[in-house]
Parts: C-alpha cells; sequence; structure tokens
C-alpha cells in the first residue's frame, strides 16, 4: 500500500473544471426546453437583415460594503438608428442592473440581483406604446486568470427576463438567457495593468436563450468586440469600443439580426470602509 501523499488540485483546475460542468448543464438545459416549442414554418435559407447601428453608454459600480461583499450597480443608456438620425438615433433602452456581489478569492466573485430595463419603441410608424418596462433576475460567476502581463476573464452569466410587446394589453413573455463571455485585458505601455496604463481588451460572449416562446431560434445574440482602455486610478477606468453582433430572430428562426454598436465603459470602484486591513485589488470588472 503506498504512503504517498495525496495529488494537491490546484485552484486552476477547479475554476476549469466548474466552468465546463455549468457550461453543459447550460447547453442541455436550453436544448431541452427548446423542444417544448411548437413548430413554425422556416425559410429555405438564413436570412440575413441588414445591420443596425447603436451607441451605449455604459457605467458600472463595484462599490465595496463589507470584507467579502460588494454592491454592483450598473447604469446602461442605449441608442439605437431612426430614419431621421441614421447613426446615434434616439434613446432605445435604459439599464438598471443591480445585484450583491460575494468574493470569493482575489480572482474569483459570484453575484444575484434584479434588472429594470425600460424599453422605448423606435419603430416611427408604430401605433402602439412608446414605453413598457422588463424584469429580469440574475446571476453572474466570474473568474479571472493572468496569463503572462495579462489577464483572462471567464464569465456565466445566466438571466431570467419577462419581456413584453409594444402592442396595447400585450402578455409577458418568459425566457431564460444563457451567457458566456470570454475576455482578455492586455496592456500596451507597461508590463502590468495598473494606473496610467492603456490597454486592450478583445471580448466575445455567447448568449442563448430558451423558453416555451422560443421554438427555433436559440442563439439570441453573438457579441465581438475589442475596447481600448485606460486605467486612471486603481478605483477608476475608462473605455470604449466597436461591437459587431449578430442573433436569430424571436419569431423566426431563420432570420438573423445585425448590429455595430460603439461602446462606451466608466468602471468606478469607491471603497468606504474604515479598516486598516482591506483585500488586495481584485480582478472583477466587467
Amino acid at each position: 500500500m503506498s504512503n504517498q501523499p495525496p495529488k494537491k488540485v490546484s485552484m486552476r483546475n477547479r475554476t476549469g473544471d466548474f466552468i465546463w460542468l455549468v457550461l453543459s448543464v447550460l447547453v442541455i438545459s436550453n436544448y431541452v426546453t427548446a423542444q417544448e416549442g411548437e413548430k413554425i414554418e422556416l425559410p429555405p435559407y438564413s436570412k440575413y437583415k441588414d445591420p443596425t447601428t447603436k451607441v451605449w453608454v455604459n457605467t458600472y459600480g463595484k462599490i465595496r460594503v463589507g470584507k467579502r461583499f460588494f454592491w454592483d450597480a450598473q447604469t446602461h443608456f442605449r441608442f439605437q438608428e431612426t430614419e431621421e438620425t441614421p447613426f446615434v438615433g434616439q434613446i432605445a433602452q435604459i439599464y438598471n442592473r443591480h445585484a450583491l456581489g460575494y468574493i470569493y478569492s482575489k480572482k474569483v466573485n459570484f453575484s444575484l440581483g434584479g434588472v429594470v430595463r425600460i424599453n422605448f419603441n423606435t419603430d416611427e410608424d408604430s401605433i402602439d406604446r412608446n414605453v413598457v418596462p422588463e424584469w429580469r433576475i440574475w446571476h453572474q460567476y466570474q473568474f479571472a486568470m493572468p496569463l503572462y502581463s495579462a489577464m483572462i476573464y471567464h464569465r456565466i452569466r445566466i438571466e431570467h427576463r419577462w419581456t413584453q410587446g409594444f402592442a396595447e394589453n400585450s402578455d409577458y413573455i418568459f425566457r431564460n438567457r444563457w451567457r458566456y463571455m470570454f475576455r482578455a485585458k492586455i496592456p500596451l505601455n507597461d508590463h502590468k495593468l495598473k494606473p496610467k496604463t492603456l490597454y486592450v481588451s478583445p471580448e466575445a460572449e455567447l448568449i442563448m436563450q430558451s423558453g416555451k416562446a422560443v421554438v427555433a431560434s436559440p442563439m439570441e445574440d453573438l457579441r465581438l468586440t475589442t475596447t481600448l482602455g485606460y486605467i486612471l486610478t486603481p478605483r477608476l477606468t475608462v473605455a470604449g469600443g466597436l461591437m459587431y453582433s449578430q442573433g436569430q430572430d424571436l419569431v423566426n428562426g431563420g432570420n438573423y439580426k445585425q448590429s455595430w454598436t460603439m461602446r462606451f465603459h466608466m468602471y468606478y470602484s469607491p471603497d468606504f470602509r474604515r479598516v486598516k486591513n482591506k483585500l488586495p485589488e481584485i480582478h472583477f470588472d466587467d
């Protein structure tokens, strides 16, 4: 009988196994739920709609409220093109996303909270309502991994959403969103991410959906983004970039929508705790 001590499992291996386990569960759940919908008449081939242009202005706040807890406060203003204003367009959505986050370690954190999204009708010829609310519950699991001078992020976000059309007295539709994002932050003028550092951040996110209303359109969105950011202070970062996205139309999965989006971000992380032994800086940027 061997007396050798058991092998230690590294945190990185445990994190990787957890990510693959969650992704497997999400794919299986999405497939099973999608089979419950009714059959619809699909076109003989896929059709891509003309791309629309959008502008997003986003703020992300990570406010420390305890040794292990932080308040995740996000506000997004999203504009979409119209015939009268081809590029920037008019306000399309206002997001208020909040959550209570838990810091498991310097490189792992979790969040749970709610979303109120105000949707504005951007169809200039519509006779329906101009504004409707949307409600969501969301939970998120984020893992950061150093790679040479860069940081790699894996983010799993699950959303349970209730949406309503602009038509009067339209019913709410319940859907689940299964989101996985891969993101990197690569310093350009320094060997590490610190104040006065310029960085580039490529990112890819796949958003799947499921629910009774989802018959042949499980892929809601695929987002490909490149962002250029600047770290002003340990508590403040600004960034901007361009995103291309495409996804299936909910009514008919054979139709694909496309968009080009200019995104502008501000990240702030105040810490009002009066304690001497604060946790070191953690990697939980969105």
